[in-house]
């Protein structure tokens, strides 16, 4: 999954796709690297972002939406968490919904229900304005598996389909360092839910503190451990600023892994 940002203050790459021409050429980009979904959002989820209005989301991702789909087929996802830019988004074309609130907006689970779509349910403690703030937990990772059961569970009763559900611990959305190592370390437990997991590591400031690398986009190599270490603990998507240099890892470790596979299957 490719990030494409029509956003200014997104915290690795915003204001550099802020028009639908350079967010437009940024996703065929991805594309053309081997991005298998692009991943379209308008509104900064980043700590300390503050919300923007309907009108104003609407603005920034539609116009993408339509021009993705008139240059290509590939899957359009579109991370929001507001159920009317779910509807107009589907209806310009869009094929997936990832929502960083997990459809608690009023609404959200009413509105997709008559849909087809993938919907992407991630956790997240608070809201991106406060959750950095001294987020708490009983144990991470037995919190979160509890979180996203349920909100399938919720979602199932609306009307919508297991088989349409991915799922997101949300690394970085409310919670620390330790946090984050313990929820990539457990990830096998996640996956264990039933559902495809999403990860989403990219460039994050846990990469920073456990580098010391400062700029997201001097995170590249950090990204591009934790995205293999999620696919090995049987992450399904991978979402990243970097696509060709994730794919040439995941490639490599597919060759490998299939190799061993069917040594294991002689013996």
């Amino acid at each position: 999954m490719g990030v494409v940002n029509v956003t200014p203050d997104s915290f690795s790459d915003g204001g550099q796709y802020i028009t639908p021409e350079l967010a437009v050429a940024h996703a065929l980009s991805l594309e053309h690297d081997g991005a298998d979904i692009l991943d379209i959002g308008g509104e900064s989820t980043r700590p300390g972002a503050a919300s923007v209005g309907l009108n104003e989301e609407l603005a920034r991702v539609i116009p993408v939406i339509e021009a993705i789909r008139k240059e290509s087929e590939c899957p359009i996802s579109v991370d929001t968490t507001k159920p009317e830019v779910m509807v107009e988004a589907l209806a310009a074309g869009a094929d997936m919904i990832n929502d960083v609130n997990a459809l608690r907006a009023d609404g959200a689970i009413e509105a997709l229900a008559p849909h087809a779509a993938p919907v992407v349910l991630m956790h997240m403690q608070g809201q991106p304005r406060t959750m950095q703030h001294d987020p708490q937990y009983g144990e991470v990772v037995a919190d979160i598996k509890v979180f996203l059961a349920e909100r399938v569970a919720t979602c199932v009763a609306g009307g919508i389909a297991p088989g349409r559900i991915i799922l997101d611990p949300g690394f970085g959305f409310g919670k620390t360092l330790a946090h984050n190592i313990a929820l990539l370390a457990r990830l096998d437990e996640l996956v264990g839910l039933g559902q495809p997991i999403l990860a989403g590591l990219s460039r994050k400031s846990m990469l920073g503190a456990i580098t010391g690398r400062q700029e997201p986009q001097q995170r590249q190599a950090a990204s591009l451990s934790a995205a293999l270490l999620a696919a090995q603990a049987g992450a399904t998507i991978i979402r990243v600023h970097d696509v060709a240099e994730t794919l040439d890892v995941l490639k490599v470790w597919a060759a490998v892994k299939t190799y061993d596979d069917g040594n294991k299957s002689q013996t």
